[in-house]
């Protein structure tokens, strides 16, 4: 089995095997950002995919006194994989200079997610029930807008460095 020093060594080299074509217009960090939040993403969607059409079989999941739909289900089971592996993808592969605390990166990156989710929420609703767009290239626009943002958090929130005192 691959340690965890070997396995982010694995996946730097692989990222950064495909980065020279973009060396011109992206910085390494936002490219390792742009492919492992992408990764991370088709990895919840096909967790989704499974959890909704293979795993979950009823229409309504009970989950211990909770009641929620068959998607809320796929969706909590989605987000309990690609949550911890964003977190650990962008703490070990993208922010690797961060010298804050892991649990402060923790609570951080979980804030982030939380933002996340209520304005994909909120947004949806307000392209889609109050202006009207189409709901497919609503959700595509969100989640432009969301990215941007939730780099700029990663970046300067997040994971950044603390600030060094002047002597």
């Amino acid at each position: 089995m691959l340690s965890l020093s070997k396995m982010k060594q694995l996946i730097l080299q692989i990222i950064d095997f495909f980065y020279p074509p973009f060396s011109r217009i992206l910085p390494r960090q936002t490219f390792r950002y742009a492919v492992t939040g992408g990764s991370n993403a088709a990895l919840n969607i096909l967790i989704f995919y499974l959890s909704y059409n293979f795993i979950l079989t009823d229409t309504i999941v009970h989950i211990g006194p909770w009641s929620v739909n068959k998607y809320i289900g796929a969706y909590i089971i989605a987000l309990s994989v690609s949550f911890p592996v964003g977190f650990l993808l962008n703490k070990y592969v993208v922010f690797q200079e961060s010298d804050l605390h892991g649990r402060v990166q923790l609570f951080r990156y979980g804030l982030m997610t939380a933002m996340s989710i209520y304005m994909d929420y909120a947004l949806l609703h307000l392209f889609v029930g109050k202006f009207g767009f189409w709901a497919t290239p609503s959700q595509a626009l969100i989640m432009v807008i969301l990215s941007l943002f939730s780099y700029l958090f990663q970046t300067y929130v997040t994971f950044a460095k603390k600030k060094q005192r002047p002597l």
